[in-house]
């Protein structure tokens, strides 16, 4: 049914794609790692958070006029 050649050759490529495939799921994950975790100052998301907060209550009172 399969040769000793044919186990070889899919052997070869199931390693070829294995490494290729670890090698890319390890380039996403440092990807994702560099962009999930910014280190932004608690004084700087403080600072947006009143001004999201000024924001959605001036937005608030247009709309209850």
């Amino acid at each position: 049914m399969f040769s000793k050649t044919d186990f070889w050759i899919g052997l070869a490529v199931g390693a070829v794609a294995g490494i290729f495939g670890y090698k890319f799921f390890k380039e996403r994950d440092e990807q994702m790692g560099m962009i999930a975790a910014p280190e932004i100052p608690l004084a700087e998301l403080q600072r947006q958070k009143e001004e999201l907060e000024d924001l959605i209550a001036a937005q608030q009172a247009r709309e209850q006029k």
